[in-house]
């Protein structure tokens, strides 16, 4: 089968296009057809060996895919032809991919597979965010940074749902005219972003910060929040880990929260069966749809992780492997 393999741990622009064996599944595990995979910022952190979860050169990269069942347990739940989307730690740029069970999901007959493959990294972490970590409430005020990315889109439309007014933070007028799109109440842009805030809320912040860009912008993201109000850590697409005074936490009784919710699929800490059923029926009805910047041929995955990487992506980029729009 056709794979993307980083082999030197060298970032996007060195991964190659081999062929090798169809992967061989374990017990508990699904072995997927894969009709498409989308491109999210793990690849990038893999591509450079850089990802939480190491992986020993040579190995396929991809995280998110979507496909048809190939092999599983007769008590998975899945049998051979279903339909599925779902997480890979690794492997997903392939013709096929093997995961554990409890990382796929029922793909339904409404979603087609270009489209399952753009969701579930990005949809499932912001239900993750904005639910068990964040806590938002209907009526609070949200500044996403970053919010013309696949995540961003993600946690704009999740944030819409429940009620929030959205601040989106973003960096060029295309990117701006996404975030509106998708349902931004304000637009700003990242030099100025710290007094737009105090001037949309007249002064009072935000109740809750999403952050995946990390860098110079964390201070200010601090200084953004209202009396109690919560910063969540996404990661850091910035490039640099920033740090923090903790005093600043003290002056306004504020809140930094991590929010891992990859890190947590391998001691089953959180159920993405559980979170899919939550989330399925407004994916169905078109109220949460990720943005599909580009389709592009399986050929072309080492470009497409590159653009990610070098943040020229607006919006999600997916790898059509078997499958077309």
């Amino acid at each position: 089968m056709r794979a993307v393999r980083n082999t030197t741990h060298g970032g996007p622009r060195l991964l190659e296009t081999h062929t090798i064996p169809i992967p061989v599944r374990a017990r508990g595990e699904v072995l997927v057809e894969v009709h498409a995979a989308g491109v999210a910022y793990p690849d990038v952190l893999q591509s450079r060996g850089e990802y939480q979860l190491r992986v020993p050169v040579p190995f396929t990269i991809g995280s998110e895919f979507s496909g048809v069942v190939a092999d599983a347990d007769a008590d998975s739940g899945f049998a051979a032809g279903d339909r599925v989307l779902g997480v890979a730690g690794s492997g997903a740029f392939a013709d096929f991919v093997v995961t554990p069970a409890d990382r796929v999901l029922p793909l339904p007959d409404e979603i087609d597979f270009i489209t399952a493959a753009a969701m579930p990294i990005n949809v499932l972490s912001a239900e993750f965010a904005l639910g068990e970590r964040g806590n938002l409430r209907a009526g609070e005020t949200v500044l996403i940074h970053g919010a013309a990315g696949g995540l961003g889109v993600a946690l704009t439309q999740q944030a819409k749902l429940r009620g929030a007014e959205v601040i989106a933070v973003v960096s060029t007028p295309e990117k701006a005219q996404l975030a509106r799109d998708v349902g931004a109440d304000h637009v700003i842009r990242p030099h100025d972003f710290l007094s737009e805030t105090r001037r949309i809320t007249n002064g009072r912040g935000v109740d809750m910060v999403l952050d995946p860009v990390g860098g110079e912008r964390f201070t200010d993201s601090l200084r953004a929040l209202a009396t109690r109000g919560r910063l969540l850590v996404l990661g850091f697409t910035g490039g640099s880990i920033p740090t923090v005074k903790v005093n600043r936490l003290l002056l306004n009784n504020t809140t930094i929260i991590g929010v891992a919710w990859e890190g947590l699929m391998p001691t089953c800490s959180v159920s993405l069966t559980a979170q899919w059923e939550r989330l399925a029926p407004s994916v169905v009805r078109g109220a949460l749809a990720p943005v599909i910047h580009e389709v592009v041929a399986f050929e072309e995955a080492a470009e497409a992780v590159a653009a990610l990487d070098e943040r020229r992506a607006v919006g999600k980029t997916v790898l059509a492997v078997h499958a077309r729009r």
